[in-house]
């Protein structure tokens, strides 16, 4: 009939897909769906080079000297970096630095200020 499952109060087949939640129209009961709680479970976990835990917003500082390709520009160890924003991929930081612009930064080049 349909992939919904029963209502986890009266145990009802006839439940139905309500916005983010499950509905029972026989008792009344709502419940969140499955995949709600699934989302939270897969948050973003990105580390700096201490094993410190960095979440969007942090401000952080720059451990070495990273020279930018197809530039003769250079971040200098001790370059601080305000408002990251944690992005999935290679490079999982993205910022703006004051004089280079919007770069894309690894994790192990940073530690959390």
């Amino acid at each position: 009939m349909s992939d919904f499952p029963n209502c986890p109060q009266c145990n009802s087949t006839f439940t139905y897909e309500d916005g983010d939640n499950y509905m029972c129209p026989e008792c009344g009961h709502e419940w969140p769906q499955a995949s709600q709680s699934d989302a939270s479970s897969d948050a973003l976990v990105v580390k700096d080079s201490n094993g410190n835990l960095l979440s969007d917003g942090d401000a952080v500082t720059v451990i070495k000297d990273l020279k930018i390709k197809g530039s003769s520009l250079v971040v200098k160890v001790g370059t601080k970096v305000k408002n990251i924003r944690l992005v999935d991929g290679d490079h999982n930081i993205d910022c703006k630095i004051d004089g280079v612009g919007a770069m894309k930064l690894k994790s192990e080049f940073v530690k959390k200020a």
